[in-house]
């Protein structure tokens, strides 16, 4: 029987070969699009769940309760991990991590650029990362010395064994010793590393992160196997007290866990509670896929339906044999069968041929998994669940055809199945009108953040590391090259401008409310700062060399003034720290951090020389290339040791919203698969139509009747239809796409011309798809219409 079903089924496909490519391509194209989807969520499900006894694993992270608001961040004091290990018999090891830092390396002759952390000595006993020399107890407990991957001890000394216990210098100052070589890190890991330094050299450099009022590093833990995180959170809620002083009536910091495996994903926090994250993404694009499958199975059941009038005297022949519908059934479910198999084949085809260009538009790097005995079975239900949905409606609709109907050619649509196919079109346009109009806002959103003015000019801005001789002597560097041609200005900063998070509640100005504590960011910068970066001073000056007494003179912006009280800040007093001043500069808002993130306030100081981490070079419009041959020279010239590197203000600006511009790209790309498989159920149901009216067009053409009228009659009746899905869409798209810009602090509104352009697109496209069909039946001969079948 299962092979008689399976032959049928085969000499269908084949007898009607435009009708089985089209339903084919239609599933291969959905399936093909949901499993380079399941592909991409895999991928983001699994970043950084590459540890052993992951369920174990903990960031501490901090409430900051002031100034009205909560904020959320993994900065801790410097001392934290190892207090939390004496004090908390949960905590089976504990460590601190420094910021990320790029260091130069050398042995011999061979020099490199390498980036890493400062991390406490339990480090590997937390992540447990394969160490291919040295043991987890000694890799960094000696101050000097030094953790490299496999891949620096390969480059500076062929194997791992070879490199335990020789010496490499850092920076051509410091030469360290290698006490352990550990495993490359795997693709997915949530930090990319290629050396672990001692943290004790780390405070030695920094002193004040001794001090639990000083926040900065961030604290990881691994749990004893049968700890409860519930209680050692309770533990420390309140850790902080007795401990730190700036803690006080109206401001606290409480210290809570966030689990490792949830890291990537929930990374969104507001008001001090877990706000979402990537996971919104994986969400999307989970449903997305599911869309994308049910609109392709929406698509076979029209097209099959589309048809059945070919089929109708097959089916009345074989009832009147005596075939029973089960059996009917059955037959008609095999050719789904069939077909979802030969599409499932072209979708594995499709993928592998286009994931070299998906991993370029998604910035991934994806393959298809064929050792993976998982993502088979996954195939496999995706291809039974398509084929039972969309082989089930066409078999029962097929199925129950009266035999004496069918044969003497009363073939007539039941209204309750003409319904159905239009709800089901309906729903398609709605999911498709849904993405178009996401694709737009996102687009919008984009090129408002890429647009936006920032209040400074992040264009010709050039960042150089400030390292070696550029550190130790700038005053030299900066004389030099601004000698040279193209170059306009030269500052520097103690960070990347986009990269400021150092806060501080530790301020104190004239008329301060001695209850109110305000977290300020701040940061150190040199002179000509503001004219380097083209910020707007309002009113004072900048920092010059011309004025001695600036060591203790600060710049403020528009919301610092505004939370200070002060209406005129010139001259009026400011004590940062233990260090009093004066008020010299009032700057316009700038937006030094995410758009994600309102303006915050910000006080600027004049940095000593261990505060140009970043060099901060203008160059004139049109004369990039020339001003970097003269930057590189210089470098080279004053810091032989250190490979010349640099990066423009605007690309880096561009990469802080990567996510959300791949994002868009892959809402581009599936909502332009989404329209086109939508349009294939639209060609079915007017395919369906045409068929089903064919005598009524050849009377209408008889009695006078125009093309244009009858593709004018066909056509109506299926614009309705994505009007009525446009009518639904709309609110729909309006909420989801709110609810994504609440995101960021400063977003564009959502216009009514979003809707018209989404709706116009839509009609459009439904337009082009019916007057196929429609102009085919509009121009058939009425004498081939009027023929009895």
């Amino acid at each position: 029987m299962l092979h008689n079903y399976l032959k049928i089924a085969y000499r269908s496909i084949i007898r009607n070969k435009a009708f089985s490519v089209i339903n084919i391509l239609g599933l291969a194209v959905g399936i093909a699009s949901s499993l380079l989807l399941i592909l991409w969520v895999q991928d983001e499900w699994q970043k950084g769940k590459h540890y052993d006894q992951l369920g174990d694993l903990y960031r501490i992270m901090e409430n900051e309760i002031a100034d009205g608001r909560i904020v959320t961040d993994y900065d801790t004091p410097g001392i934290l991990a190892k207090e939390l290990k004496v004090q908390l018999p949960e905590v089976a090891y504990a460590a601190s991590i420094s910021g990320h830092e790029d260091h130069i390396f050398s042995v011999g002759d061979k020099v490199t650029r390498q980036p890493g952390y400062y991390v406490g000595s339990d480090w590997f006993n937390i992540y447990r990362i394969p160490l291919l020399a040295g043991t987890r107890e000694s890799a960094l407990t000696e101050p000097g010395s030094v953790a490299i991957s496999r891949k620096l001890a390969a480059i500076y000394f062929h194997s791992p064994d070879a490199a335990l216990g020789k010496m490499i210098r850092m920076d051509d100052k410091k030469d360290l010793r290698i006490t352990a070589v550990f495993e490359d890190l795997p693709s997915n890991a949530l930090e990319h590393y290629e050396f672990l330094r001692n943290w004790e050299d780390y405070l030695k450099m920094i002193p004040w992160f001794t001090a639990w009022e000083a926040g900065g590093p961030g604290t990881r833990l691994r749990l004893q196997p049968n700890a409860d995180p519930a209680k050692v959170n309770a533990k420390l809620k309140s850790f902080l007290k007795g401990r730190s002083k700036d803690i006080n009536a109206t401001f606290n910091i409480e210290l809570f866990l966030q689990p490792e495996s949830e890291v990537y994903l929930y990374s969104n926090f507001s008001n001090g509670q877990r706000n979402g994250g990537r996971i919104s993404y994986v969400r999307i694009f989970i449903i997305v896929a599911i869309f994308l499958l049910v609109i392709a199975a929406i698509n076979f059941m029209n097209l099959s339906t589309a048809r059945a009038m070919k089929r109708a005297k097959e089916v009345g022949v074989r009832k009147v044999v005596g075939a029973r519908r089960l059996s009917l059934i059955w037959q008609f479910m095999h050719e789904a069968i069939l077909m979802t198999i030969l599409a499932g084949i072209i979708a594995i085809l499709l993928v592998w041929a286009c994931l070299p260009l998906f991993n370029i538009v998604s910035d991934k790097h994806l393959a298809l998994p064929f050792t993976n005995g998982i993502f088979w079975l996954l195939l496999l239900v995706i291809l039974i669940a398509t084929a039972a949905l969309s082989g089930s409606y066409p078999a029962i609709f097929l199925s129950s055809m009266q035999p004496l109907r069918v044969l003497k050619g009363w073939l007539k649509a039941a209204p309750e199945a003409q319904l159905f196919r239009r709800v089901l079109v309906v729903f398609q346009f709605v999911l498709s009108i849904l993405m178009i109009i996401g694709t737009i806002v996102v687009y919008q959103q984009l090129k408002y953040i890429q647009s936006r003015n920032l209040g400074f000019n992040k264009e010709n801005l050039i960042i150089i590391p400030g390292e070696g001789n550029l550190r130790k002597h700038f005053d030299t560097f900066k004389k030099e090259l601004l000698q040279q041609p193209g170059i306009a200005n030269i500052s520097y900063m103690q960070s990347n401008p986009l990269e400021n998070g150092n806060t501080t509640d530790g301020v104190k100005w004239r008329g301060m409310d001695p209850n109110l504590a305000i977290q300020f960011s701040n940061a150190t910068i040199g002179y000509d700062f503001v004219r380097t970066m083209k910020l707007t001073l309002l009113s004072g000056r900048e920092f010059s060399p011309d004025f001695g007494t600036d060591t203790a003179a600060y710049l403020i912006n528009e919301e610092t003034a505004k939370r200070l009280g002060y209406a005129d800040p010139i001259g009026q007093p400011l004590t940062f720290g233990q260090r009093p001043g004066t008020i010299i500069g009032l700057l316009k808002n700038y937006n030094f951090n995410s758009l994600h993130e309102p303006i915050r306030p910000i006080i600027l100081r004049l940095a000593g020389g261990w505060g140009a981490e970043s060099v901060l070079v203008r160059v004139q419009p049109g004369q990039t290339k020339q001003a970097l041959a003269s930057i590189e020279t210089i470098c080279k010239q004053m810091n032989p040791m250190f490979p010349f590197t640099y990066s423009f203000l605007d690309k880096d600006y561009e990469a802080v919203y990567k996510s959300e511009a791949i994002v868009g790209r892959l809402v581009s790309l599936f909502t332009g698969l989404s329209v086109f498989i939508a349009c294939l159920g639209l060609f079915g149901l007017a395919a369906f139509t045409a068929e089903q009216r064919t005598k009524e067009i050849g009377i209408r053409k008889v009695l006078g009747a125009s093309v244009v009228g009858i593709v004018t009659l066909l056509s109506r009746d299926f614009l309705k239809l994505v009007l009525v899905a446009i009518i639904i869409a709309s609110p729909l798209a309006w909420y989801a796409m709110a609810k994504w810009l609440e995101n960021f602090s400063y977003r564009v509104s959502i216009s009514w011309m979003v809707f018209v352009l989404a709706g116009i697109a839509a009609l459009t496209i439904a337009a082009l798809t019916i007057s196929f069909q429609s102009v085919k039946a509009a121009l058939m001969n009425p004498v081939n219409s009027l023929k009895g079948d």
